[in-house]
């Protein structure tokens, strides 16, 4: 990804103002510029405007404002088209690069006032196929508890936490790495984390959090821990560096627990451990589907609808429990 001194100068205001007024995250701030400079990359090249042949050496710098004027859906439609047969880029990355290019126009010709017409006002999102997430199942999601519970090593109760916490309240990764001690309230059996967007929501934890997090707070580290710009003081899970635990790193103790429990590592993943959560509290504890939305921190409803899955012997079931199914 360019560094921010090779933007040009109204690319750099749209991420201030995303990240100022917007109140968008670092992790989308970066997933902006990334998106942006791809698209003017494109943009450049479409227009004859450069001779560079390696798509990652084209400089956007130079991309003036009367350039953007000029854009038309037209033009839109071809980065999208050429993502789609020369990079082969499945529907949902064009779908967040066409969210991107629409917000970023809306606050040329809205906010800034640079263009007087937005190119990009029409502009559809690429239909997405809908795919039924993937998950553990309740005898799967036990074992994998049980394995990592009794695990020989000496971060067992650091890792079986985060199994437990994973399976158990539907965190992202990043809510996971990002959740400090103080965040925690054992006496009411709740936590805070930070979501998508910087914003943050409220998790209540059950008997079985409360206990994994007590009995992994006795054995976390006490000295030693490393004072950075991470806030590892602060921090719940700390790795073997004694520092904010990575995203690598809970990767590697989720792909290592499912290993050790027999499951498919190419199949289920940290994200696959959020489904899981999230299908069997539907599934198993008659959660209301708004209640789930807000419990997993999803914008939109249509997000949440994908754990509302059924099997089939479920929908047997519904058919033969039918008052009339006798007469």
């Amino acid at each position: 990804m360019i560094t921010r001194e090779n933007n040009p100068e109204y690319l750099n205001s749209f991420l201030d103002y995303s990240m100022t007024i917007l109140n968008k995250s670092p992790n989308s701030i970066k997933e902006y510029n990334y998106d942006l400079s791809m698209f003017l990359k494109f943009i450049k090249r479409h227009y004859n405007l450069t001779q560079e042949e390696e798509y990652n050496k084209i400089d956007i710098k130079d991309i003036s404002i009367e350039t953007i004027k000029k854009i038309t859906l037209n033009d839109i439609h071809a980065f999208l088209s050429y993502m789609a047969i020369e990079l082969k880029s499945k529907p949902s990355t064009r779908a967040r690069k066409a969210s991107t290019i629409r917000v970023f126009f809306n606050y040329l010709s809205q906010k800034a006032h640079l263009i007087e017409i937005n190119p990009a006002q029409n502009l559809e999102t690429p239909k997405l196929d809908k795919r039924l997430p993937k998950y553990l199942n309740l005898e799967e999601s036990k074992k994998l508890l049980n394995v990592t519970e009794n695990e020989d090593n000496r971060n067992y109760k650091r890792d079986y936490a985060i199994i437990t916490l994973f399976l158990n309240c539907g965190l992202r990764l990043s809510e996971l790495i990002g959740i400090n001690i103080q965040d925690i309230d054992f006496s009411e059996a709740k936590m805070t984390v930070i979501g998508k967007g910087n914003k943050e929501r409220t998790i209540y934890l059950n008997k079985a959090c409360l206990r994994a997090i007590g009995e992994y707070l006795q054995s976390r580290p006490k000295e030693g821990i490393k004072q950075d710009k991470l806030q590892s003081n602060k921090a719940l899970f700390l790795s073997e560096r004694k520092e904010r635990i990575s995203r690598r790193t809970v990767q590697y103790v989720v792909n290592k627990e499912l290993k050790a429990a027999g499951l498919d590592t190419a199949k289920y993943s940290v994200h696959k451990l959020r489904h899981t959560a999230a299908t069997l509290m539907y599934q198993y504890g008659n959660v209301d589907i708004r209640a789930l939305q807000v419990l997993l921190g999803h914008k939109s409803i249509s997000t949440t609808e994908i754990y509302t899955h059924v099997e089939n012997n479920q929908v047997r079931n519904a058919v033969e429990s039918n008052p009339l199914a006798d007469e």
